[in-house]
């Protein structure tokens, strides 16, 4: 998806504030990936958005890049850092000429794919950038059986010189979600007012193994996956080692 500047320059702020750890998310992450294949020293995070995992994984890696469609997250994710590969790219069709030990693709950006073609594309794709013995980590938007038709959540963050609410609204249109998000920010420039609509596919936990499977690796599902402040990364995730 082709978030908007003000969406990306609020992303960051608006997640953290409501608990959202990160540093902790990546750290975790990677001993996940070394609990799998011990030796691993590279990293390639497709959908990086504004890099806030990525800032962790160069300091854990050995060598770490990112790839990123949406151009608003990529400029808050090179701004960020300045000296990663932050590659523009879409993960259906990606080829960056090299492979590395690990692959991850975290915050549900899997399911904004359309289609299970596209899954099993883009899941392929990242699955040929692992060297054999790689390990491939994906979150998964909701399945079709724990997705909450109808839920709305709301979040407000209160700073020096800034306000800013943050509303949900989520329903089910047969095999996909539509997520609406609207932004009210309220500063000493005055009001500013954005909203965005995001469609994800509710794809099959069967579909996501398949995925895969079909692309070479192994396929575990880690449900309720602790973060280290103890809350769930939810629904789980998937991993799978590369043949």
């Amino acid at each position: 998806m082709e978030y908007g500047p003000d969406h990306a320059e609020l992303y960051d702020l608006v997640f953290r504030s409501r608990g959202k750890d990160f540093e902790a998310e990546a750290a975790q992450l990677a001993r996940l990936i070394r609990s799998r294949f011990p030796a691993a020293k590279s990293l390639l995070d497709v959908a990086c958005g504004t890099g806030a995992h990525l800032e962790t994984f160069v300091k854990l890696f050995d060598h770490a890049e990112g790839l990123e469609l949406s151009s608003g997250m990529r400029a808050v994710a090179k701004d960020r850092l300045p000296a990663v590969d932050v590659h523009p790219g879409d993960m259906r069709d990606f080829d960056l000429g090299r492979t590395f030990d690990a692959v991850t693709s975290m915050g549900n950006a899997v399911g904004e794919l359309d289609s299970v073609e596209e899954l099993r594309a883009a899941v392929g794709r990242m699955a040929a950038h692992l060297v054999p013995g790689g390990v491939l980590v994906v979150e998964p938007w909701y399945f079709p059986d724990n997705f909450l038709d109808g839920h709305v959540g709301g979040h407000m963050l209160v700073e020096e010189g800034r306000v800013i609410s943050r509303m949900t609204h989520s329903t089910r249109h047969g095999s996909k979600s539509r997520l609406e998000v609207r932004f009210r920010v309220a500063e000493a420039s005055g009001f500013r007012e954005f909203s965005e609509v995001l469609f994800s596919s509710l794809f099959t936990h069967e579909e996501y193994a398949s995925a895969l499977e079909d692309a070479g690796c192994t396929a575990e599902f880690v449900p309720g996956f602790q973060l280290a402040d103890g809350r769930p990364n939810s629904p789980g995730l998937f991993v799978g080692v590369r043949k």
